[in-house]
């Protein structure tokens, strides 16, 4: 499934999200929570959800190049599967966003999901629009950049 679009949604008091209906039945059997790097030191941070074989998949596409006795490598592994939370949709089709996940992303009660193709992003929502807007404003520039065609 190609995960797209922009959901304003807020965080319960029990800092539950719930996921939007038309998601649900493919995260039905479970996701995997995870951290998302910021594209530049400063920038917004957001939580990714993932369904767990994609994850998977993410994480060894990652690791692929790099030796796997290497600093570098464990360094990744540990970022990536020691911020990462096996998690279940309730009866009611949310998610706990854990302490930590929340303190990363710097999440309130007002935050935004966002399709970002292979996975889903949470976001705080002023943190989003300035984000959006930013990345808007440069959207010539970044494609600009891709010169080659396949």
């Amino acid at each position: 499934m190609i995960f797209r679009g922009t959901f304003e949604h807020a965080l319960d008091a029990k800092n539950r999200l719930t996921v939007p209906a038309k998601y649900r039945d493919v995260l039905k059997g479970g996701v995997v929570l995870a951290i998302s790097p910021e594209t530049e030191v400063g920038t917004a941070r957001s939580l990714s959800i993932w369904c767990p074989d994609a994850y998977d998949s993410f994480v060894q596409l990652a690791l692929a190049d790099l030796n796997p006795l290497g600093p570098r490598a464990r360094d990744l592994r540990n970022l990536l599967y020691g911020n990462s939370w096996d998690q279940e949709l309730d009866a009611a089709n949310r998610l706990v966003i854990p302490p930590p996940a929340r303190e990363f992303a710097g999440l309130e009660k007002e935050v935004v999901i966002t399709g970002a193709g292979d996975h889903l992003q949470l976001w705080d929502r002023a943190a989003f629009a300035e984000y959006n807007a930013v990345a808007l404003s440069r959207f010539s520039e970044i494609t600009a950049s891709f010169d080659h065609t396949h």
